[in-house]
Parts: structure tokens; sequence; C-alpha cells
């Protein structure tokens, strides 16, 4: 099998603890670059978030690509969008509705990465969430939303036992009309049906003309295993939860112990 497509989560995967990129990291994805592999960086954060990470790693060209929004949204590293998938009309109020009814922190993402919040005491996850993402944040009434806005995904965060505890009845509520994933343990998000980011490689497979037993994935978290299940060489991070070693072909080394590039060296390479 060769490897002809990379896809790569971020967080607690491109990034060890400290959350930074390893310098044996960056060389291991330069390498395959180099040897003509597509790498594709794929995460729940939008291109805004993204961009430190691609430019850090010298991936700055059109015929570059990212898989953002969880797999809402295609698009090449320069913002050329090759596919997406907005929410539902009305979901700002329906999920703003069922937050206020719950107690939960409530937020979403339009197209352009700005945050947007019903809440006037934003939550702290909110803020690094708009931090890490270099995202403006707006609070607006749901009868204040701007025509014009292009919601992408919604998100109800917090502390870990107040989304477990939510967490069944939002999907038993929700999951008919909206993709529930569980990204990371302080969010909760909400994509347009069908949107994961296994179908966020697919589309991106069918750009490039890449069949699934040519891709790995590399990923630690609930919201990778879309994308295990779709690619023909899944590789659980040593760090990752045990739901995503067990959709995963193999286990690597941890994001602290050079996983990642021990993998890229041993299946790409």
């Amino acid at each position: 099998m060769t490897i002809k497509l990379v896809c790569i989560d971020i967080d607690d995967t491109l990034l060890n603890s400290k959350r930074v990129v390893m310098p044996t990291t960056r060389d291991a994805i330069t390498a395959a670059i180099a040897a003509g592999v597509h790498v594709a960086l794929c995460s729940g954060r939008p291109l805004a978030g993204v961009r430190p990470f691609l430019n850090e790693l010298g991936m700055t060209r059109d015929d570059q690509y990212v898989i953002t929004f969880n797999g809402a949204v295609v698009e090449s590293v320069t913002g050329r969008v090759l596919h997406n998938k907005r929410l539902p009309e009305n979901a700002y109020a329906t999920l703003a509705a069922y937050a206020r009814e719950h107690n939960l922190p409530f937020n979403i993402v339009d197209a352009d990465s700005t945050i947007i919040t019903p809440d006037r005491d934003i939550d702290a996850f909110t803020v690094v969430q708009a931090a890490e993402n270099s995202a403006g944040l707006l609070v607006r009434d749901v009868g204040d939303l701007a025509t014009d806005v292009v919601p992408i995904k919604g998100i109800f965060c917090g502390d870990e036992a107040m989304l477990d505890a939510a967490e069944d009845d939002v999907r038993a509520t929700l999951g008919a009309d909206y993709a529930v994933i569980r990204a990371g343990r302080n969010f909760i998000e909400l994509m347009a049906p069908g949107v994961d980011k296994g179908s966020g490689v697919a589309q991106l497979a069918a750009h490039l003309g890449i069949n699934p037993d040519e891709i790995m994935a590399l990923g630690d978290e609930g919201n990778d295993i879309a994308m295990f299940d779709y690619v023909g060489l899944a590789v659980a991070m040593g760090n990752g939860s045990d739901e995503a070693k067990a959709h995963a072909n193999v286990v690597t080394a941890s994001n602290d112990d050079d996983g990642l590039a021990l993998a890229l060296k041993k299946y790409v390479l």
C-alpha cells in the first residue's frame, strides 16, 4: 500500500502536550511533502485557527489543503473552498433555546471564523476557543443575528463533568437534525447532518483522485474516528482515548514521544 495522502489531527496529535509542534514532527512532515505526499491538517478549528501551524510547516501553496470545522469545510490553505456545508436554517435560535433550557454555555462559529454567542456571562472556554483560533467574539441575541451570517458549527462548552452529564440528552434530542461530535472533553460540537472528519477526508480524496486505501490518518479523540473508519491506515496516538485506539489499525507513541514522526517514517517515508 502506497500512502498518497496523510490527514493529521491538530490538538494532541500534531501538537505535543505543551501545544507546540516538535522539530522532529515538522521535519517528518516536510520530508513527506518533499516526497510528493499530500498532507492535510484535519481539525475542528476554522482556517484562522489552523493557519499558524500551516505557516510553521511551510504549507502555504494553493495546491495544499485543510479540512476544517470537523469536516464541514474543505479548502486550500489559501482559503479556496472546495466544499462547505453550513448548519440548518434557524440553528442559532434552536440551539440557543436548548442551551438556555439546559444551562449550557453556547456559541456558533460562522464561515468567517467569528464566534457568536447569546450568553451575556461568557464562559471561560468560549474565551479560550476565540483566543486559540484568532477569532472575533460577538454577543448577539437570536433576533439580532445578521442575515448574512453563515453558521458552520454550534458548540456547547464547559467543564468536563457538565458536558458528560449533558451529552446523552444532546444526542437524543438534537441528533436527528445535527451531527453531534464530542470534540475533546470541554466541547460538544454540532454540525449539519452527515458532517464529520471522515466526510471531509472523502471530499478531499475525491478532489485529489486518491482512494481510501492510499490514505493514512492520525488522531487521538472521538472526533477522529470517522476518518479512521474511512481511510486505509488509521493511526491512533499513544496518548489517545481508548475509543480512538479501538478504531485504529495501529497505535504509535504519544504526542510527547515522537508518535507522529515515527508513524510517518514507518508508513510513508
